[in-house]
């Protein structure tokens, strides 16, 4: 039989309990979103420039790019793969969306033109990877390469620039005072979230990343999966081709892209993501792009040495996946 003092203590126990569960629940869910608020506020504190709405339309007009790249990555390393090409298709889109522009004088052929060189990549990647079978990590290695070496070849080595007016108004012109890359960043955001929260497809892809074996067992389509989760990867990189190239008026195919394949995945880590697939939010990649964002804005802030910033992101992808491996 109990006594009063062990039955308290037992109800101390229990209410302990109960409350780490729920902070538990609270981290895994929110974490990023947590993280995002404590940087902010530090951020806010460091800095008084740092609140200035001109300084924040800049913080997201910077990451927009990254941002869009980072929600095709996100559905790659969901269904358990990852994309290094992302960065050198991107420089091999740019260059051939300015040649159609220039040749044609069209803006919507050169649209065109983008969108179906990067939906050809990601295809070709997703073909590597489902009916090649060859693993994501040396496809997609391959294609970083070969993507690059093209656009090098095509352009002599050098920058193409667009003669073509109007075309830097895609990337350059506001709705109210929100640049429109901030615009298609969001409304990619949301699109993408519908499509894997909502949609058979989605559902597919967290269950091909989970577990394989499991899925083909279920029925599901996995070849075709993992060529549309690569397609859907190159279309988005096709869209940050776009707002680059236009931003710009030109494309460098030397330096383009350069590391963006670090930064979409170090986005994606710290969103929640697992490298392993299965697990993971789109608005947890959202919030990711931002923390990056805020980061290097803060270094800029506190003249921070540029060469310092990888290191930075570095460290922050090893602290996100030791996290991930604790929960």
């Amino acid at each position: 039989m109990l006594t009063k003092p062990k039955l308290e203590e037992n109800k101390q126990d229990s209410s302990t309990s109960k409350w780490k569960q729920r902070f538990n629940w609270l981290w895994s869910e929110y974490s990023v979103i947590i993280a995002f608020l404590i940087i902010f506020i530090a951020a806010s504190i460091i800095s008084p420039r740092f609140l200035d709405l001109n300084n924040q339309m800049n913080i997201l007009m910077q990451v927009s790019i990254i941002g869009i790249i980072s929600l095709g990555m996100t559905v790659v390393m969901l269904s358990g793969g990852i994309d290094l090409s992302v960065g050198s298709v991107l420089a091999l889109v740019g260059v051939l969306t300015v040649i159609a522009l220039n040749a044609s004088g069209s803006i919507f052929v050169a649209l065109l033109t983008a969108c179906a060189v990067g939906v050809l990549a990601g295809m070709l990647n997703g073909l590597m990877v489902a009916k090649g079978k060859i693993a994501s990590f040396i496809a997609t290695l391959g294609m970083m390469a070969a993507a690059r070496s093209i656009a090098l070849y095509i352009s002599s080595g050098g920058s193409i620039s667009s003669e073509v007016a109007g075309f830097t108004s895609i990337a350059n012109s506001e709705l109210w005072i929100i640049d429109y890359p901030i615009i298609i960043f969001i409304v990619m955001t949301a699109m993408v979230y519908v499509l894997m929260h909502k949609t058979r497809f989605g559902r597919y892809v967290y269950a091909l990343g989970s577990n394989e074996k499991a899925a083909l067992l279920s029925a599901i389509p996995v070849d075709r999966v993992k060529i549309g989760v690569y397609t859907l990867a190159g279309l988005l990189v096709s869209v940050g081709a776009i707002i680059e190239t236009s931003r710009l008026n030109s494309i460098s195919s030397a330096s383009s892209g350069m590391q963006y394949e670090l930064d979409a995945i170090a986005a994606v880590i710290i969103g929640g993501t697992r490298m392993t697939g299965g697990r993971g939010k789109i608005i947890g990649t959202f919030f990711g792009v931002l923390i990056l964002g805020i980061l290097n804005n803060m270094m800029n802030l506190m003249n921070v040495s540029p060469h310092l910033q990888g290191f930075v992101k570095g460290l922050i992808i090893i602290v996100a996946v030791v996290f991930q491996k604790r929960e």
